[in-house]
């Protein structure tokens, strides 16, 4: 359990209270996030804390990881008692996090979920402040050919032309593909324009001999399947 006084010095805190410790005696997933943002930022100042300055760091992003993910180390920098320093280290440490889950992406080969298909996207689409609209070709044993970026726009969409979709299919010998789009606010409700444009796409598909298999919309660190949800 963490102090209830954020500013008493880490050294002064029960062994299994500071977060180091805590960490080897149980294990990182019993550390809270600015414990773990404390082992990262490392050393506090004469005014606050290591832990002091990780829940300082979370109140400037609202307290949402996610949000400290998006922030450039300058902008992390301006936190008071961060630091250049602080903040590259913090910035390095989410961006192994993002690589890690971009090797796993690269492992998949073959779509079988929408899970699967999800992992495609999740570190191309987590950070977007903006919509971006992708498309996953398939062949005909559902493996992999590409990833195609058909177009971005602002907070709240993005343009979606299928005469761009179905040329990119069609160059690619496609049979299959699985559209994929992100909602920056986090809402992954399918929007009226959401569920039109993918029954568009799905009947053309129909008429050019390419399944459109799903749609998926990621936000949140979450995603909503057209597929899974029996909108397909």
């Amino acid at each position: 359990m963490e102090t209830s006084s954020s500013n008493i010095p880490i050294r002064y805190l029960a062994e299994d209270e500071k977060p180091r410790e805590k960490l080897m005696l149980y294990g990182p997933r019993f550390l809270s996030n600015a414990e773990l943002l404390a082992i990262l930022i490392n050393s506090g100042n004469k005014n606050a804390s290591a832990l002091a300055l990780a829940r300082q760091t979370l109140g400037s992003a609202q307290n949402e990881l996610k949000n400290i993910q998006k922030m450039s180390w300058k902008e992390l920098s301006k936190v008071k008692g961060i630091g250049a320093a602080k903040a590259i280290t913090l910035t390095a440490a989410f961006e192994l996090g993002k690589r890690q889950r971009e090797e796993e992406a690269k492992k998949i080969i073959r779509i079988r979920s929408s899970n699967e298909a999800f992992l495609q996207f999740e570190h191309l689409l987590e950070d977007n402040d903006h919509e971006e609209f992708w498309l996953l070709l398939l062949n005909r044993g559902n493996g992999i050919i590409a990833k195609r970026k058909i177009s971005e726009g602002g907070i709240a969409g993005t343009v979606v032309d299928p005469k761009i979709i179905f040329s990119i299919a069609l160059s690619e010998l496609a049979s299959g593909i699985i559209l994929c789009h992100n909602h920056p606010s986090g809402n992954l409700t399918p929007s009226q324009q959401d569920i039109e444009i993918t029954r568009k796409l799905k009947d053309g598909g129909k008429l050019l001999d390419i399944l459109v298999q799903d749609h998926i919309i990621i936000g949140n660190k979450s995603y909503f399947s057209f597929a899974d949800d029996g909108l397909m």
